[in-house]
C-alpha cells in the first residue's frame, strides 16, 4: 500500500500534465461556482418568504435546468469538433461549429420559452399538485422565460472560448452577472432603495436582467479583443449538408444523451415532490449548495475534455490516452476531498437559509448521502463527458443512462416512493446507487478497452 501511495504522484503526472490541466480547469471552476451562488442568492432571500417560495421557484427553476442540459447537450456535441479542430488549427472548421451550435442552442430556447410563457401552470404540474406551488411557481416562469435566449447566447459563447483555451472572459462575465443578481434580487424580492416589493416575481424579474448581462459583457470584450468569436456572419453559416450530417451523427447522441438523463432526472423530482413540500424545499436547497461544490468537478472535467479532444484531433494519439487516464484518476480523489469539506460545512451553509427546522434536516442528510456517494458518481461524469465526448465517442453515454437511469433507478424510485411510501431518504439513497454504481462500471470497461477513440478530424493544418 504504500508503495502504491509514493509512485502516485508520478501515476498523476508533473509539471506538463498540472499546468496546462490547472490553467483551464481552475477559470471554469470559479465561473460555475459565481453561476451556482447565482441560484443560491435567490434560495437565500426567497427562504425569508417561506418553505412554499423556495419550493415553487425551485421547481420553476427546473426548467431553466433542463434547458441547460440540453445546451449542455448540444455543447458537448460542438466541443467534439471545436476541441479537435483547435487541435489541428482549423479555424473554418471552428467557426462552423460555432454557427450550427448557435442554431441549435437558440432553436432550443425558443421552444422551452413558448411552453413556459403559455403554459407555466403545466410546467410546474409536473413537479407538484400544491395549487399553493404551483400559482407561485407559474407567476415566476412567466417573467424567467425571459431569459432563455440569453442564457442559450453564453452557452454558445462559453463553449467557443472554453475549446479554444480562453476560459478567462467568461469568468469576468459571470462576476458581473452574479453581482448584478444579487443586488437586483434584494431590491426586488423586497423592496429595497425604492424598487417595487415583488417577492418570487422580483426574483424572476432579477434573473432575466442578470442573464443578459453575460452575453453582452462576453461580446463587448471579445468585440474589442478580436476573438474568435467576432467574424463574419457568413463564416458561421458556411456549412454544408455533408458537414451537418456529421455534427448531427456526432453531437445528436450527445444531445440524447444529456436529455434522457435530464428526463429521467425530473422523473425524480417529480417523484420527490409528491412526496412532500418540505422534503423537495430541502431538496431545492441542498442542489443550491451541492452547485457551488459541482463547480469543481466541472472544471475538472473541462480541462479533460479540451486536453483529451486537442491531443486526438492533433494526431497524439498516445498522449489523449494518457490524459483520460489521468483525469478518471483525479476526478474521484477530488471528490473525496471536496466530499468531506461538504460533510463539515454542510451545517454553516444551511444556517444561511431561513426555513423551517424539518426542511433543514431533511437538507443536512441528503448532503450526507450524497458527499459520501459522490466519488462513485463522479467516475461516469469524468469519463462520458470528459473522455468519451471529447474522443468522438458520444453514443455510449446514450446506452449507460437507458440502462442505469430508465431501466434500474427510476423504476426502483417510483416504486419506493409511491407505491411503497418509503422513508424519503432512503428513496433519495436508493435512487443514487442504482444509477451511479451500473454506470460507474460500464464506464471503466470502456475507458479502458480504448474503444472511444474516434477522431473526427483529418490531422493538424499545414
Amino acid at each position: 500500500m504504500m508503495r502504491v501511495l509514493s509512485r502516485l504522484p508520478d501515476r498523476l503526472g508533473g509539471a506538463d500534465f498540472w499546468r496546462p490541466a490547472v490553467r483551464l480547469a481552475v477559470p471554469v471552476a470559479l465561473q460555475n461556482l459565481l453561476t451556482s451562488s447565482f441560484g443560491m442568492v435567490d434560495t437565500l432571500m426567497l427562504g425569508k418568504l417561506g418553505d412554499v417560495a423556495v419550493a415553487s421557484v425551485g421547481m420553476a427553476a427546473q426548467w431553466a435546468w433542463l434547458l441547460h442540459i440540453f445546451f449542455y447537450g448540444m455543447s458537448s456535441g460542438a466541443a467534439v469538433f471545436l476541441a479537435q479542430y483547435w487541435g489541428a488549427r482549423d479555424m473554418d472548421g471552428i467557426r462552423r461549429s460555432y454557427g450550427v451550435l448557435s442554431v441549435g442552442c437558440l432553436s432550443i430556447s425558443a421552444v422551452m420559452f413558448l411552453l413556459a410563457f403559455f403554459a407555466p401552470e403545466t410546467v410546474i404540474r409536473l413537479y407538484s399538485t400544491d395549487p399553493v406551488v404551483i400559482e407561485a411557481g407559474a407567476s415566476y416562469l412567466r417573467i424567467a422565460c425571459f431569459s432563455y435566449a440569453a442564457l442559450a447566447l453564453t452557452q454558445i459563447f462559453c463553449t467557443v472560448l472554453r475549446s479554444t483555451e480562453v476560459v478567462n472572459l467568461p469568468l469576468y462575465a459571470s462576476i458581473c452577472g452574479v453581482a448584478l443578481n444579487a443586488v437586483l434580487n434584494y431590491g426586488l424580492i423586497f423592496g429595497a432603495w425604492g424598487l417595487p416589493e415583488m417577492g418570487v416575481r422580483g426574483a424572476a424579474v432579477a434573473t432575466v436582467v442578470s442573464s443578459w448581462s453575460s452575453p453582452l459583457v462576453i461580446l463587448g470584450f471579445s468585440w474589442f479583443r478580436r476573438n474568435v468569436l467576432i467574424c463574419p456572419l457568413r463564416s458561421l453559416l458556411r456549412f454544408n449538408g455533408a458537414f451537418v450530417r456529421t455534427f448531427i451523427r456526432v453531437s445528436i447522441p450527445a444531445l440524447l444523451n444529456e436529455g434522457l438523463w435530464a428526463l429521467g432526472t425530473t422523473g425524480y423530482n417529480m417523484v420527490f415532490g409528491r412526496m412532500g413540500t418540505s422534503q423537495y424545499a430541502a431538496l431545492t436547497i441542498f442542489r443550491t449548495i451541492e452547485g457551488m461544490f459541482f463547480a469543481f468537478y466541472v472544471g475538472i472535467c473541462h480541462a479533460s475534455g479540451v486536453l483529451v479532444g486537442r491531443e486526438l484531433g492533433a494526431g497524439r494519439t498516445d498522449s489523449s490516452i494518457l490524459y483520460a487516464k489521468r483525469f478518471t484518476a483525479v476526478m474521484p480523489i477530488v471528490s473525496v476531498l471536496v466530499g468531506v469539506i461538504m460533510i463539515l460545512t454542510r451545517g454553516a451553509f444551511l444556517g444561511l437559509f431561513d426555513v423551517s427546522q424539518e426542511v433543514s434536516e431533511y437538507a443536512k442528510a441528503i448532503m450526507l448521502i450524497y458527499a459520501c456517494e459522490v466519488p462513485i458518481r463522479n467516475i461516469s461524469y469524468i469519463t462520458v463527458c470528459g473522455v468519451f465526448r471529447p474522443g468522438g465517442d458520444t453514443r455510449v453515454g446514450v446506452l449507460y443512462d437507458i440502462i442505469s437511469v430508465w431501466c434500474i433507478a427510476l423504476p426502483v424510485t417510483a416504486l419506493c416512493g409511491l407505491v411503497l411510501r418509503w422513508d424519503f431518504l432512503v428513496v433519495y439513497l436508493l435512487m443514487l446507487v442504482c444509477e451511479d454504481w451500473v454506470k460507474a462500471v460500464l464506464c471503466l470497461r470502456r475507458l479502458l478497452s480504448l474503444k472511444w477513440i474516434k477522431p473526427v478530424v483529418d490531422g493538424p493544418k499545414v
